[in-house]
C-alpha cells in the first residue's frame, strides 16, 4: 500500500438564484452526517479546499482562510467541500463555529459545484473576532447523489480589506438515504467481457432464498438457450450478501450478447468467445505507452482523445527531468537526467521499487511465453507503439522504456554511495486534479538512494540482460554491468531504508525488510551469469526453495517470489530437487487459493489475516492469478487453469461491486479512475480511462475522503466506488497493470482463436551420454506438431508410479544436474506444444550415475542455457582426488559447430572444435573436494549438443 495525500482543486459555486431557507422536515428524516472532517482534529483540511486567491490552513484545530481584500463578490474568495449529497424535499441543518480577525459578512451556501451552479440555500451571516455558533436550516430543492456535484461553500469575498476567517465544528445533518454504497444494479454478477469456450462458466446470484432457483441463459435475440438450477451458498462474508452459484459450463456455443436471468433479475450482457481475452492482452499492455514520461503520446497509436505532448522534458511550464537535483535537505551535490520511464500511477511520480516489479512482470511474461508458451503473440508489430517495426518483440521495447529509467537513477561514480539507486523522483508538492503531464509546473526532486531501490534495479537489469543477449549484446552487457555494480553497492549498504515520512508530492513506498529484494536480485544475477557468488547468495538465503510464496501474494514490497519464479523457469545448475521444491511451493500456494475460492460467493484468490481488503487488492488478485497460471504450466492440471480464469472473472465483473474493474471491458467498466489526465469526470475536455486500465479495487481502509463518505460500513469486497476522487479504491498503477498484463496474456494464450486439440507426437528414443556422479546429458529425436508447434520438452524420471521432472528445455538436448551418485535412472521425454498439450512418453532410456568420487581425480559439470543461435555455458571443475592442485587446465571437444565468444573466470582458447580453459591466479589452487566455477557465452548453428568428455591437465575426468 502506498500512502497518498491528494487534494483536488475546487469547483466554484457561483450565485445564480437564492435558494429556500427553512422548510419542514418529513417525519422519516434521519440524522445522517453529510460532511467529512468537520472538526479538523487530525490537523488536515482534506477534503475541504480553499478557492483561488485564498490560502487555507489548520491553525489551533480550526480551518482558517486568509482572504484577500478588494474583491467584488462574495464568491470571489471562498472555501468549501465537494461531493456533498442532497435529496430534494429533505431538510438539512448546518451548524458551525466561526470567528474572524475583523468583523465581516460571510455566506453559507449549499448548491451545485459545476455549471449551471444552481443554489439550494444561501444564508448571509456576520462573523466577529469572538467565536459564535451558527445554525442554518433549509430544505433541498435539488437531488445530488453521494459523490455527485453537491457542494457546501462559505463565501468570504466582497470585502475591501484582507482578513482571516476561521471555521470549526462544521456539521450538516439531514436526508433519509444513508450516505454511500453502490448504485442498485442487477442481482446477477457475471464476467461482463466473455467466457471461454470449453472452460467453466459461472456467475453469482444475490438471493436470500435457501432453495435452488431456476436460471435461464438467453442469446442476443432474447431466446432461451439453456436453463438450470442455482446452488445456494448462503451468507458470504466478503460481500456481506446471501448468494447462489449459477453454473452454465455445459453450454458452449460461441456468441455475443448472452444474458442470465433469475426471476426479474437479468445480468449484464456477455460473450462466449475467444476475442475478448485477445483484445485485453494488448489493451493491458497499451496502458504502459499511455503512462510514458518524456515522450509525446502520438494519436497514431492511441487516437486523438488520448494523444498529448511529452511531459517533463523541460518545456515550460515543466521544470523538466533532465537535470533533477536531490531533495534540498539531502545536499547530494549532483543532478541526474532521469527523463523517460513510466508515470507510476495517477500522479506524475516515478518510483524505482514500483517500476521494478512492473518491468519485471512484462519481461517475465515474455520469458515465460518463450519457455512454456507462445511468444509470437508478443513479437514485433503486436503493440501500437513507436518501436513496433524495429525487429525487437514489442513487449521488450515497452519494458526497455522503464528499464532505461531505472538505470538512470543510479548514483554516479565518485559520489558517496556510488552504484546505489535513488528511491524515487517526483514533484516537490502534490499537484491538483486534473493536471496534464506537460502542464505540471512543480519542481522535480530526487529522494535519497535506498537498498530496496538498488536491488530492484539490479534484479531487473540482470533479467533484461539475459533477454537481450542475442537481440543486442552491447546493450545486454551494459545492463549486466549496471546490475552487478548495483548489487555490490547494496551489499555494501545493506540497510539503507526509504524514509517513511517522505510523502509530500509523491508516495513513500517505504519498506523495512529487504531480505526479499536481496534474494530476488541474487536469483536474477545467478540465472543470467551462473556465477558461484550469486549461487551462494541464492542457496544461502532463508527464502530459498520457495519460502516467499504465501496466500497473501507478492507485490512491490514482497519480491522474493519473483526470484523463485525465475529459478523455476530458467535452467541453471541448481539441484533438480531444489527446483522441484520451488515448483512445489507454487502449486501448494495455488492449492490454498483453490481451497479458498471454493468457499467464496465471488471467488477471488485474495486473503488477509483479518478478512479485510487492502489498497490495490485487485493487483494482488491478479498476481495470485499468476501463481495459479504457473501451477498449471508446471503440472497441466485443469484445476489451476480454472482458478486463474476465475480470478479474471472477478476482475471483469463477477464481484459484488458489479463493475468490470478493467476500463473499456464489459458493460459497466470503471471509467473515472484516479488520474490527472484521464479526468473526464472533472473536465469534460479530458478523456476517461482508456481500455485496459486496472482499478486498484476494494479497500476496507477507505483512506480518502470520498471513499470514507460513500462507503462507511462496507463489506470488504463492496468497498469500492468509481469516482476520480476516491484514490484509495480507484487509482491505477503500473504494478497492478503489469499483473493484469501477465495474467491476461496467459488467459489469451489459453483461449487462442485457433484451438489446437491435438497433442504433439511423442519424441524419439533418448540417448544418454556424459554420465557423471551427479549428472548426464540426454539427447532425443525431435517431436512434431503441425498445428501450434513444439515449444519445449520435459525430461522425466519414472520410478514406478512416481514421475519427477528432471529438466525442462526448448531444444532436444538436456543436461541433467543434481543427480544422486551410484543410482539407476529411467527417463522418458515428453513434448509440449503451443496450446499447452503434452505428448505421450518417448521410449525410455536407462543409465546409472558414477560413484561419488570419480576414478580420474577430477569431475566436471557442464550446463547450457540455449537460445536461437547462442548459449551461455556454466562449467564447474572439481578436484576429486587426494592431492591439492596449484593450477589446472580444462580441455574438451565440441561435438558440433559451437564457438566460444566470451569467457570468464579462466583463460579460454579454441582451436577448431577443441577448447581449453586455464585457471587464473585466484582460482588455480584447489584442495581435494574444492571446485571452481567458470563459464562462457557461445554461438552455434544446427544443434547445440553438450560435450561428452572432459579432461583436466590431460587426464580424463569421471
Amino acid at each position: 500500500m502506498r500512502a497518498r495525500k491528494l487534494r483536488a482543486g475546487p469547483a466554484l459555486l457561483v450565485a445564480v438564484a437564492l435558494g429556500l431557507a427553512g422548510g419542514t422536515a418529513p417525519a422519516a428524516a434521519a440524522d445522517y452526517e453529510r460532511l467529512l472532517n468537520g472538526t479538523f482534529s487530525g490537523g488536515t483540511l482534506d477534503p475541504w479546499w480553499a478557492g483561488s486567491g485564498t490560502t487555507g490552513h489548520v491553525t489551533a484545530g480550526e480551518f482558517c482562510t486568509d482572504v484577500p481584500g478588494g474583491t467584488a463578490n462574495g464568491y470571489d474568495a471562498l472555501a468549501g467541500q465537494n461531493g456533498v449529497p442532497f435529496e430534494a424535499g429533505q431538510q438539512y441543518t448546518l451548524t458551525f463555529d466561526a470567528h474572524a480577525t475583523t468583523t465581516q459578512q460571510i455566506s453559507a451556501v449549499a448548491g451545485e459545484a459545476v455549471s449551471p451552479y444552481r443554489q439550494i440555500s444561501r444564508t448571509d451571516l456576520t462573523v466577529t473576532p469572538s467565536t459564535q455558533h451558527f445554525s442554518v436550516t433549509f430544505t433541498s430543492t435539488l437531488d445530488f447523489p453521494a459523490a455527485g456535484n453537491g457542494q457546501l461553500a462559505f463565501w468570504f469575498g466582497g470585502q475591501a480589506a484582507a482578513n482571516t476567517v476561521c471555521l470549526d465544528n462544521i456539521s450538516l445533518i439531514g436526508g433519509v438515504v444513508p450516505p454511500g454504497g453502490l448504485p442498485p444494479t442487477s442481482g446477477i454478477r457475471v464476467n461482463q467481457e466473455s467466457y471461454a469456450p470449453g472452460l467453466p462458466k459461472r456467475a453469482t446470484l444475490i438471493s436470500d432464498s435457501a432453495t435452488a432457483q431456476t436460471w435461464t441463459l438467453k442469446n442476443s435475440a432474447g431466446t432461451a438457450v439453456a436453463a438450470g438450477q442455482t446452488r445456494p451458498r448462503g451468507a458470504d462474508a466478503a460481500s456481506g450478501e446471501n448468494v447462489h452459484e449459477i453454473d452454465f459450463s455445459a453450454y458452449d456455443t460461441a456468441g455475443t450478447g448472452y444474458t442470465l436471468s433469475v426471476g426479474s433479475e437479468t445480468s449484464f450482457p456477455f460473450d462466449i468467445s475467444t476475442a475478448g481475452p485477445q483484445k485485453l492482452r494488448y489493451d493491458s499492455l497499451a496502458f504502459f505507452y499511455h503512462q510514458r514520461s518524456g515522450i509525446a503520446i502520438d494519436a497514431a497509436y492511441v487516437g486523438a482523445d488520448y494523444a498529448r505532448p511529452a511531459g517533463h522534458v523541460n518545456v515550460a511550464p515543466n521544470q523538466g527531468d533532465d537535470n533533477v537535483p536531490c531533495r534540498s535537505d539531502l545536499n547530494c551535490g549532483y543532478t541526474l537526467d532521469v527523463r523517460g520511464g513510466w508515470y507510476d500511477a495517477g500522479d506524475h511520480g516515478k518510483y524505482v521499487v514500483n517500476g521494478g516489479i512492473a518491468a519485471w512482470e512484462l519481461l517475465d511474461e515474455y520469458e515465460r511465453a518463450v519457455r512454456l508458451g507462445d511468444a509470437s503473440a508478443l513479437g514485433d508489430g503486436k503493440l501500437a507503439i513507436p518501436e513496433r517495426a524495429n525487429g525487437v518483440p514489442d513487449i521488450l521495447d515497452e519494458a526497455r522504456w522503464e528499464v532505461d529509467f531505472l538505470l538512470s537513477m543510479q548514483v554516479p561514480d565518485g559520489q558517496p554511495k556510488a552504484g546505489m539507486v535513488h528511491h524515487k523522483i517526483h514533484d516537490a508538492e502534490w499537484t491538483a486534479l486534473p493536471t496534464r503531464p506537460e502542464q505540471d509546473s512543480q519542481p522535480r526532486r530526487l529522494s535519497a538512494p535506498s537498498t530496496a531501490a538498488t536491488l530492484n534495479m539490479a534484479a531487473v537489469a540482470a533479467q533484461a540482460s539475459r533477454l537481450w543477449q542475442t537481440i543486442d549484446p552491447t546493450y545486454s552487457a551494459k545492463l549486466l554491468a549496471a546490475a552487478e555494480k548495483a548489487y555490490a553497492a547494496a551489499k555494501a549498504n545493506p540497510n539503507v531504508l526509504a524514509d517513511p515520512n517522505d510523502g509530500t508530492g509523491g508516495g513513500t513506498y517505504s519498506d523495512n525488510t529487504v531480505t526479499d529484494e536481496f534474494y530476488w536480485a541474487a536469483a536474477e544475477l545467478f540465472a543470467t551469469t551462473g556465477k558461484s557468488a550469486y549461487r551462494t547468495d541464492v542457496t544461502g538465503s532463508a527464502l530459498y526453495r520457495g519460502k516467499s510464496f504465501t496466500t497473501h501474494g507478492f507485490d512491490w514490497a514482497s519480491t522474493g517470489a519473483l526470484g523463485d519464479i525465475t529459478l523455476a523457469l530458467v535452467p541453471t545448475d541448481l539441484p533438480v530437487a531444489d527446483v522441484a521444491a520451488i515448483r512445489t511451493a507454487i502449486t501448494t500456494t495455488a492449492d490454498s487459493h483453490l481451497a479458498q475460492l471454493a468457499t467464496m460467493g465471488y471467488p477471488a484468490p485474495y486473503r488477509t489475516a483479518d478478512g479485510t481488503y487492502e489498497w490495490g487488492s485487485n493487483g494482488l488478485v491478479a498476481n495470485n492469478g499468476v501463481v495459479l497460471a504457473l501451477a498449471y504450466d508446471f503440472t497441466k492440471q485443469d484445476k489451476y487453469r480454472d482458478g486463474a480464469f476465475a480470478a479474471m472473472d472477478y476482475l471483469l465483473g463477477r464481484n459484488p461491486a458489479n463493475y468490470s474493474y478493467v476500463s473499456g471491458h464489459g458493460d459497466q467498466p470503471v471509467r473515472n479512475v484516479h488520474h490527472r489526465f484521464w479526468a473526464h469526470q472533472l473536465d469534460a475536455s479530458l478523456p476517461t480511462a482508456p481500455p485496459g486500465a486496472l482499478s486498484g479495487g476494494p479497500n476496507s481502509g477507505l483512506q480518502d475522503p470520498t471513499a470514507a463518505r460513500l462507503l462507511a460500513g462496507c463489506a470488504p469486497q463492496r468497498c469500492f466506488v468509481d469516482d476520480i476522487q476516491a484514490y484509495s479504491v480507484n487509482e491505477v498503477a503500473i504494478n497492478w497493470n503489469s499483473a493484469l498484463a501477465w495474467l491476461s496474456g496467459w488467459v489469451a494464450e489459453k483461449t487462442s482463436s485457433t484451438v489446437d486439440t491435438t497433442a504433439p507426437a511423442a519424441p524419439g528414443t533418448p540417448a544418454v551420454s556424459a554420465v557423471t556422479s551427479g549428472g548426464a546429458t540426454v539427447t532425443w529425436p525431435a517431436s512434431a506438431d503441425p498445428e501450434s508447434g513444439v515449444k519445449g520438452y520435459d525430461v522425466v524420471r519414472v520410478a514406478g508410479s512416481t514421475r519427477t521432472v528432471l529438466a525442462t528445455v526448448t531444444g532436444t538436448t538436456a543436461t541433467l544436474t543434481g543427480l544422486a551418485p551410484s543410482t539407476a535412472y529411467t527417463v522418458v521425454v515428453v513434448a509440449r506444444n503451443g496450446a499447452g498439450l503434452t505428448s505421450q512418453d518417448s521410449p525410455s532410456a536407462q543409465f546409472t550415475t558414477q560413484p561419488a568420487t570419480p576414478a580420474g581425480g577430477c569431475a566436471v559439470t557442464y550446463s547450457a542455457n540455449t537460445w536461437n543461435g547462442g548459449f551461455t555455458a556454466a562449467v564447474t571443475v572439481k578436484n576429486t582426488g587426494t592431492t591439492p592442485w596449484t593450477s589446472w587446465k580444462l580441455g574438451f571437444t565440441f561435438p558440433g559447430s559451437q564457438k566460444v565468444t566470451q569467457g570468464w573466470s579462466a583463460t579460454w582458447a579454441q582451436s577448431g572444435a577443441n577448447v581449453t580453459a586455464a585457471s587464473l591466479p585466484w582460482n588455480g589452487s584447489l584442495a581435494p573436494g574444492q571446485s571452481a566455477s567458470i563459464g562462457f557465452n557461445g554461438s552455434y548453428t544446427g544443434t547445440n549438443t553438450n560435450p561428452s568428455a572432459f579432461a583436466v591437465d590431460g587426464k580424463a575426468c569421471g
